[in-house]
């Protein structure tokens, strides 16, 4: 490639205007990006699967929106109380997977933050508490249990995986 069909490249083309990373580095970065976040499929699966999943799940938004709909079986901790309750509703040796309202919203990140600074293993759930519903799984309202149908842009039609 010549110098001046790489700066052709760089100008119209915005993807590749800053290179793609090596292979190793890029497996570096993905693998650390796994290691802390869940999606919202794998942890509904896990969830539903016989026995214990290996973690608990936490929901760090206010008692409102607790009230307004959560993933059933989560423990309800908003991410002010984390400081002064964590120890008391959850076991360090068991993971944390936090979710809050959704992609716009980084009060997972906030409570993840801040059970890793008390000492708990913590993952964020991607997507939240929005993308839950939105993918068609069960959820609890102080009216009981609700499932809406899935969202035909987050999830495929008729089938609990997404083939990830």
């Amino acid at each position: 490639m010549t110098a001046a069909t790489t700066a052709t490249t760089a100008t119209v083309n915005p993807v590749l205007r800053v290179a793609p990373a090596a292979p190793a580095e890029a497996a570096a970065h993905f693998r650390a990006s796994l290691v802390f976040h869940a999606d919202v499929s794998d942890v509904a699966a896990a969830l539903a699967a016989d026995g214990d999943p290996g973690f608990v799940v936490l929901d760090s938004r206010s008692t409102a929106a607790w009230d307004q709909g959560h993933v059933p079986g989560a423990v309800h901790l908003p991410t002010a109380l984390i400081a002064e309750q964590a120890e008391q509703l959850l076991d360090t040796s068991v993971p944390v997977v936090t979710y809050c309202w959704g992609p716009g919203c980084n009060g997972a990140t906030r409570a993840a933050l801040a059970l890793a600074e008390l000492g708990f293993r913590v993952k964020e759930m991607l997507g939240g508490f929005e993308y839950w519903v939105r993918e068609g799984f069960e959820f609890e309202t102080w009216e009981g249990r609700e499932r809406r149908v899935a969202d035909a842009l987050t999830a495929p039609a008729g089938s609990g995986d997404c083939g990830c």
